[in-house]
């Protein structure tokens, strides 16, 4: 069963699913299979490139870069560009995968969800017995940078509202609210793409970025407008992207978060902010899940869930754990 769009069981992929690609910003070739893991084992990533089989938990206290993408490391070894593909795992409600790579990066795509979303419905899934998590917010917390704020306040249920402002005539402010689903953010946001100027593209190149980006992979805008032959997916492609890529980044949290995030001009770096705040201040969440027996009706008005004690987030992984003690 389902609550606020979520289901209330945990879940992976029935099969073994492989795609090949290359990196956005190495520009490598990639092949990235996606294989079935048991319950409380979470997202992670696996590295057969190195030491036979390097594992990188998809957890947020393993990120170690935020510029232009997000990075994950553990003992040296790193994943790069995670976003797009957690937020394809999480719009798929898949919370337990192995992600086997044989390159430092995920393979990009077209820059969107999609081709993700497409190999994960080849791969199916499977419910599993172990009931699943939420992380429910219980009060305000704000991250600010400057100009750039997210804010998450107590919500029953995943809303988002995110705003971004460029001056550019393609871009300039645009805004949106979405009331989250698996139904949703597969019709809404898996087909937005990532997005670049070209006047940076030379700056990028000369940081050893966007290396493997093309009009096949990304959005590109110039003085006059969008180059890419076929135009948007959506006139608001862009504020649709950015949700994308939070989504992502919140996946990192490792459940289902009930709360409205409230984004202004945020990014990667922002998301991790926020993410920190709520690892700090273990009095404003608390883990729930929501037993089969009690109706959605019920579960909504009377708010019937069980709480959890802040616990060491998914044990069976051997690593530090994240969540105060």
């Amino acid at each position: 069963m389902k609550i606020y769009g979520f289901d209330t069981h945990q879940s992976t992929v029935k099969s073994h699913v492989t795609c090949c690609g290359v990196g956005l910003h190495s520009g490598d070739k990639v092949t990235m299979t996606i294989s079935p893991a048991k319950a409380d084992t979470g997202i992670r990533f696996i590295r057969k490139d190195i030491n036979g089989g390097a594992v990188v938990p998809a957890v947020d206290a393993f990120v170690s870069g935020t510029c232009h993408a997000t990075t994950l490391s553990r003992d040296n070894v790193r994943v790069a560009t995670t976003e797009h593909l957690m937020a394809a795992l999480a719009g798929s409600g898949i919370d337990n995968a192995d992600i086997i790579l044989d390159g430092h990066e995920v393979p990009i795509m077209d820059g969107s969800a999609v081709p993700f979303m497409e190999l994960l419905q080849k791969a199916g899934r499977a419910s599993l017995d172990e009931q699943r998590k939420f992380f429910r917010i219980k009060r305000e917390l704000t991250y600010t940078e400057g100009d750039r704020i997210i804010t998450i306040q107590p919500h029953d249920g995943l809303r988002i509202t995110l705003g971004i402002e460029f001056d550019h005539p393609v871009i300039n402010s645009q805004y949106m609210t979405l009331d989250y689903s698996e139904k949703v953010f597969a019709r809404e946001i898996a087909a937005a793409r990532t997005f670049g100027f070209i006047e940076e593209i030379d700056a990028l190149w000369a940081n050893d970025l966007a290396l493997g980006g093309s009009l096949d992979n990304a959005i590109v805008i110039s003085h006059h407008g969008i180059i890419n032959e076929n135009g948007l997916r959506f006139s608001d492609e862009f504020v649709r992207h950015k949700i994308l890529d939070l989504i992502g980044d919140f996946a990192l949290l490792g459940w289902p978060v009930l709360g409205h995030i409230i984004a202004k001009k945020s990014g990667h770096s922002q998301h991790l902010g926020l993410m920190q705040t709520i690892r700090s201040n273990p009095d404003a969440w608390d883990f729930v899940y929501f037993p089969p027996a009690v109706s959605p009706k019920k579960q909504h008005g009377d708010r019937q869930a069980t709480s959890f004690s802040p616990a060491p987030h998914r044990a069976s992984l051997n690593v530090p754990v994240p969540f105060p003690a």
